[in-house]
Parts: C-alpha cells; structure tokens; sequence
C-alpha cells in the first residue's frame, strides 16, 4: 500500500468518525479525562505553586512535583514527567523544522534526570496558613485550583460540599475533590497499561496459534479455555488477596498487573479467528514461497491485515479496566488507602449511604461517564474501519 493510499484511508477513517457525535462526545471526555490525570497537581495541591514575599521568589510545589511524596511514586513521577514532556515537545515541533524527533528526544531525556535524582522530603509546614499571613503582609501566592492535597487531613470527617471543600470531605477529613482528581490518575493508568498488556499477550498468541494451527492451535486454544472456564473476577480478588497479604505496597502495579494478565483471552480468540481467514489468502503463500521469516510474516504481512478489531477492542477493555479496578478497590482488594481511588471513595460511604451520598455520587458519575466515553469511541471506530 502506498502512502499516499494509506493518507486516504486514514482521512476516511477521520471523516467518518467526526460524523458520529456520540463517539465525538465521548473522545473529547476521554481527552479531558487525561488532561486531569496528567495535570492532576495543577488541580489540587496542598503546596503553593508560587510565592512572592520580601522580594523573595520560590516554588514551594515543585521539589514534589519531582519527588512526590506518594506510596505509588512511580505513577505519580511518570504522569508529572508527562505534565512537562507534552508542552515541551509541542513547543519544540513548531520551532524547528528539522531533526524534530531526535530533539524531542534529547529533551525527554534532559527531563528525566531531575525525577531520578531529587528525593522526597517531608514538607510538615502549614501552608494554609503561611498563605494567609503572606497575603496579608503584600505577597503574592499563586495555589492550585484546590488548595488541598489527596492526602491532607485538615478538615472534619464527612463535612458537606462547601466553598473550601468544594465536594466535601471523606472519612479522614480529606478533600474529596482532590482525591477524585488524583483518582483519575489511578483510572487513566490502570486502563492504558492492563489494556496495554493484555492486547499484547493476546494479539501475540492469537497470532501465533492461528498461523501455526496443529498441536500449537490446540495446545493455546485449550489454555484459553481453561482460563476462562474460571471466573474472572473472583480469580482477581483471590490474587490480589493473596498478593496482599505478602505485603504488597504497590497496589496500583498490582492491580495493572493482575488484570493485564489474566484478561487476554477474548482477544486471543478473535485474533486467531482473523489470522485463520488471512491465512489461506495468496499474499501469505507468496510470503512463504520467497522464504520471508515466520516473524516477518506475522508482524509486517498478517498484524497489519486484522489490527482494525484490536483497536476497536483496545477502547472496549479500557473500559472495562476502569470498572474491575474500582470494583476492586470498592471490597478493599484494589488500590489500598491513602492512594486516592474513585471505588475506595464509593466504599466509604457503606457505613450510611443515605447520609453519606456525596461520596457516591461524584465518584459514580466519573465511572460512568469514563466508561460510557470510552465504550462510545469504540463504537465509533468500529462503524469507521467498518
């Protein structure tokens, strides 16, 4: 295919995928999703961003921003790399015109040496009032849009939305705006990466077995079948009990990992399916008969022709992600306290739904929106590549 026709099938696909308002919608929620995720301490930060006073300038927020102090230091560190690599390669394709990726990439690995070197410190000053008393004497203190971070304590337990708490607070008196905005986080990267590692594990085996065939179709085709005849979810919860139980603090790269892991096999089996159909077509046989490598044949010949169903499912089991994860951090066996989680705020309100309903509410509607929104842009791209 020249690229010439490849530029024209990708306008068609985008052409008609703008036609489908819903899928719009729902693409333009997904982008703002992670916008939020990304720039989640420009949004609520117990820190001051900025502070002018005595003709002294500095950046209280930003040692933090290097080094959070978070127990899922690596999420937080690749989303806060991502808040300036995104602006920083924008800024550099529109000033020059030539070697854009190798300068991008030069840049990408300037930044990174500032989140492998600075190290978390304890900030225990109360800047809440410090930002009072600056004001007050004629500073200047630029905060996040909530000045509260996800894990700061300041508040009484369950206190209604307010015009400091704009959603109120949790159990432990924690802003629950800020907790929601840092949950998006946890969301946004359990989908991409779970999603990630099972569209790999699947492609890759649905590939090799329906290629392959003989005892290597049989031999997959029965482990999939093996996995599936448990049910998924409760092989989830004793995994990540157990995982648990060992002492496990990285929840976040525990849930990514179990639910990556174990949910392959849908796509394994319509990536056998198409590679059976592709399989028996000439341009394979002429492959063989010029000796090309079964690697070559698979990658460049045959996961080109069926990658329009794994992208169509790519957004269906992000998705779906999203909902195992808070489902799992709503019975406690997902991402564990204090790491913000749109299903742990669900759960704290078990004690008294009734009276304690912002924390359903919120929470709730960021699921289902989120999954609505992804569940759309799936149906769109599948009735464009249709």
């Amino acid at each position: 295919m020249t690229a010439g026709n490849e530029h024209s099938l990708l306008k068609t696909f985008v052409k008609r995928f703008c036609q489908d308002r819903i899928a719009v919608a729902g693409l333009s929620f997904v982008v703002l999703l992670v916008l939020i995720a990304i720039y989640a301490p420009l949004l609520a930060n117990g820190q001051p961003l900025m502070v002018l006073s005595g003709g002294k300038l500095s950046f209280p927020a930003w040692r933090a921003f290097f080094a959070p102090d978070s127990p899922e230091m690596i999420i937080e560190r690749f989303f806060n790399y991502l808040a300036l690599f995104l602006p920083l390669t924008g800024l550099i394709s529109l000033i020059f015109n030539k070697k854009r990726v190798l300068l991008c990439g030069i840049a990408g690995v300037v930044l990174l040496i500032p989140f492998l070197t600075v190290k978390p410190v304890i900030d225990s000053q109360n800047w809440h009032e410090q930002v009072q008393e600056i004001r007050a004497k004629g500073g200047t203190v630029v905060t996040a849009l909530v000045a509260y971070g996800p894990f700061e304590t300041k508040a009484a337990p369950y206190q209604p939305s307010s015009k400091e708490h704009w959603l109120g607070t949790d159990h432990a008196g924690r802003d629950v705006f800020a907790r929601m905005v840092f949950g998006a986080r946890v969301s946004v990267i359990v989908g991409l990466a779970a999603t990630a590692i099972s569209m790999i594990i699947g492609t890759l085996v649905g590939l090799l077995a329906g290629y392959c065939g003989g005892r290597t179709d049989l031999f997959v085709m029965r482990l999939v079948e093996i996995v599936i005849c448990f049910p998924q979810f409760l092989l989830l919860l004793i995994l990540m009990s157990i995982m648990l139980d060992y002492g496990s603090r990285q929840s976040v790269l525990l849930v990514i990992a179990v639910i990556g892991l174990f949910n392959w096999t849908g796509l394994c089996r319509l990536v056998r399916g198409e590679v059976l159909k592709q399989r028996s077509m000439t341009y394979i046989s002429a492959a063989e008969c010029l000796g090309v490598p079964r690697w070559k044949i698979l990658l460049k010949h045959l996961l080109p022709n069926v990658s329009g169903p794994i992208i169509v499912i790519f957004s269906f089991e992000f998705a779906s992600a999203i909902l195992v994860e808070s489902s799992l951090s709503f019975l406690g066996f997902g991402v564990q306290d204090p790491v913000s989680s749109w299903g742990e705020l669900i759960s704290q309100a078990e004690p008294s739904p009734m009276i304690y309903w912002r924390l359903i509410l919120w929470p709730g509607l960021a699921i289902f929106l989120s999954v609505c929104a992804f569940n759309f842009v799936g149906e769109g791209v599948r009735k464009a590549i249709n």
